[in-house]
């Protein structure tokens, strides 16, 4: 039989609802980070650099441009004749046909999946944060404390504690209570929903609570393990990590990729961000280009003025045009003469010549007021934009828009335009 000491089950399968018209045709972690990675590489080159060489990808809503980018998992050295990268999506039994409908029932429908490797222990990592980690050490840690669960914490600011799942521990860091968004928190330290479980602690808590609807790994299979007396303890990580899960902390964290001294570094030689890159010529400036502040993807072309901005591959910023403190995602092209101010553009959306993006006053969105806030425009993939509108702030774009969308030639601040089929 195949032994492996860990293996990693990657739970990929989110909508993530919270980022709007970004993810109405694609999951969560299939969204692109930085100009050109893809959230799910992330997690994926942590495994990798912390010699986790198995890895199973637990796909559900609208996988197919993530099971595309990862491929047989070439560019992670996960193309393995034993372990590697497996794709895991729903599957229909002898018995029944079911979605996976919470963390631990999606791990559950896979226990075949980890029994032919027969591992000691099992990583349980979600798809949707930016950070670097060295699993191997946390596994140290595991071991070092003979615990049946680790889960990773990050500590939190004390007034931020109570967004989070917050862990009690005693003085040798072994998990006493959890309080999920506490009014009162007693404690900084959150859950990064990241666990190292003992194999047969594991395989017992799944099939124990098989029939429990919805079951989730902090709301059932972590309490229930405690319960019994299941030696629980908190791994504390002090390094760099967001959950890039509202439009708000996804734009955020893609700008502090261009700050000067970079909280997030992706450039370091020793604990690389690995992707699947493209063919694709070198970027262009033109000679009379301004350039400030910015990321500029392979195969670019830049003749207009960018500042403070995350530019993907092979996007085409023509003459006149100003983009500033924006994310232009791959293959957008942008007409000459426009201007675009804090934006969110996703992949092959096309914006004519003499727009103006983001203006006017700030007004709360009428559709989704706590999604499409803080003053940015939200265009959808493979969206059009019509040459001479404007765009006021706080809106969301779906579709290919004419200029019949937009009354006076204008979408005003707080709107939206969602064609149907397009978005949610």
């Amino acid at each position: 039989m195949i032994k492996k000491e860990m293996i990693a089950m990657l739970l990929a399968g989110g909508q993530g609802s919270r980022l709007g018209v970004l993810t109405s045709s694609i999951a969560k972690p299939a969204v692109t980070f930085g100009g050109k990675y893809r959230i799910i590489d992330f997690p994926l080159s942590n495994c990798i650099n912390s010699g986790v060489d198995t890895v199973g990808v637990l796909t559900q809503y609208q996988p197919l441009r993530l099971n595309t980018h990862i491929g047989i998992g070439i560019p992670w050295d996960l193309d393995r004749n034993v372990g590697g990268v497996s794709i895991l999506p729903p599957y229909e039994k002898s018995t029944n046909s079911e979605w996976y409908t919470g963390t631990a029932n999606a791990i559950y429908q896979n226990l075949k999946y980890m029994e032919q490797f027969n591992p000691e222990y099992v990583l349980i990592l979600g798809g949707d944060h930016i950070y670097k980690m060295d699993y191997e050490q946390m596994l140290e840690f595991h071991k070092g404390n003979k615990a049946d669960i680790t889960m990773a914490t990050i500590p939190v600011p004390m007034e931020e504690a109570h967004r989070f799942g917050i862990l009690i521990t005693d003085a040798e860091k072994r998990i006493v209570d959890f309080e999920e968004k506490p009014k009162n928190p007693r404690s900084n330290l959150a859950s990064m929903g990241i666990y190292i479980f003992t194999w047969k602690v594991l395989k017992e808590a799944l099939i124990t609570l098989s029939e429990q609807p919805g079951c989730d790994f902090g709301k059932h299979i972590i309490p229930y393990c405690h319960q019994r007396g299941d030696r629980v303890f908190a791994y504390e990580f002090n390094g760099y990590w967001k959950d890039v899960g509202t439009l708000t902390s996804y734009w955020e964290s893609n700008m502090e990729l261009i700050d000067l001294i970079p909280e997030f570094n992706l450039y370091e030689e020793f604990w690389k961000i690995y992707t699947k890159a493209e063919v694709i010529p070198p970027q262009y400036i033109a000679p009379d280009a301004i350039v400030e502040r910015a990321i500029i993807g392979e195969g670019a072309e830049v003749h207009g003025e960018v500042y403070n901005s995350i530019i993907g591959p092979g996007v085409l910023i023509r003459k006149g045009t100003v983009v500033r403190d924006s994310i232009i995602m791959k293959g957008v092209e942008i007409g000459h003469d426009t201007k675009v101010n804090k934006a969110i553009v996703a992949e092959n959306t096309v914006i004519g010549w003499e727009c103006e993006i983001g203006v006017g006053e700030e007004k709360p969105n009428v559709w989704k007021p706590d999604i499409y806030t803080d003053g940015m425009v939200t265009i959808a993939e493979n969206s059009v934009i019509p040459n001479y509108v404007r765009i006021g702030k706080n809106t969301a774009i779906s579709g290919g828009t004419t200029v019949d969308d937009y009354p006076s030639g204008r979408l005003e601040s707080g709107e939206n335009i969602i064609k149907v089929g397009d978005g949610r």
